[in-house]
């Protein structure tokens, strides 16, 4: 049941990942770090081709960890029609004040994803005070690009771990970092909600190219093949809860 993200840096990447058959369009500037954001025409443009077929996601950029400076991302990334808005805690333990401005951005309907670095820290500490803050989801990812993939940093075990308590808290679940093709059928059979891929999906493997739809295809087709279906996530989901649905 596990969907595919694509993370997408402008608009004819976002009709190339709608042809390829991503679940998520995800957008993101891959030149400007782990969560590098696109601009602000950008989402505006994708959202309203995407319209209503696929949830679109954005990052609000690497950011400090400042309360302030979240709080405005929050806003106006929200403003652009995406249906979550993703902010990476790159802390161990992010300040009160943090917390709480994902809490006043879910209380107004903003449906936060919080993105944590297997790279930098053990997540699972975050997982309960996220929930608490109101967050939609989680995605686990990695900050550093040229220090390795997901699972050089963590073991299935603790990942499996961190899928478990974040569906038992009734939040997304999704697992990136410089994925490759081959690691879909370990992630996959942990049962992520999405598994979020870039570099697998641009032309030479290299995150900064552009996107091959042949590439998407495969991956597609390779999340298939894992014995899963092709789900989305609704961005209309009523209260907290977070469904996925099969297309």
């Amino acid at each position: 049941m596990t969907a595919l993200l694509a993370s997408v840096s402008n608009l004819h990447e976002a009709r190339m990942a709608l042809k390829g058959g991503a679940n998520i369009i995800d957008l993101k500037d891959p030149a400007q770090g782990a969560l590098g954001a696109v601009s602000h025409d950008i989402q505006q443009s994708v959202t309203r081709f995407i319209g209503r077929r696929r949830p679109v996601s954005a990052t609000v950029g690497d950011l400090p960890m400042s309360a302030d400076v979240i709080a405005e991302a929050i806003q106006t990334t929200s403003v652009n029609g995406v249906d979550f808005v993703k902010v990476g805690l790159f802390e161990r333990h992010p300040h009160a004040d943090i917390l709480n401005t994902l809490a006043a951005a879910s209380q107004t309907g903003i449906r936060v994803i919080a993105v944590l670095f297997a790279d930098q820290y053990p997540p699972l500490h975050l997982l309960d005070p996220l929930r608490a803050a109101g967050c939609s989801g989680i995605m686990l990812d990695t900050a550093d690009k040229t220090s390795g993939g997901l699972l050089s940093h963590m073991d299935t075990e603790t990942l499996a771990a961190f899928v478990r308590r974040g569906k038992k808290l009734g939040l997304l679940t999704g697992l990136a970092g410089s994925l490759q093709a081959t690691d879909i059928p370990v992630l996959s059979a942990l049962a992520p909600d999405y598994l979020g891929f870039r570099t697998a999906l641009c032309q030479g493997g290299i995150r900064t190219s552009r996107l091959s739809v042949s590439a998407i295809e495969r991956v597609r087709a390779q999340l298939d093949e894992a014995g899963r279906t092709e789900h989305i996530i609704t961005p209309y989901a009523g209260g907290a809860s977070n469904r996925i649905w099969t297309q």
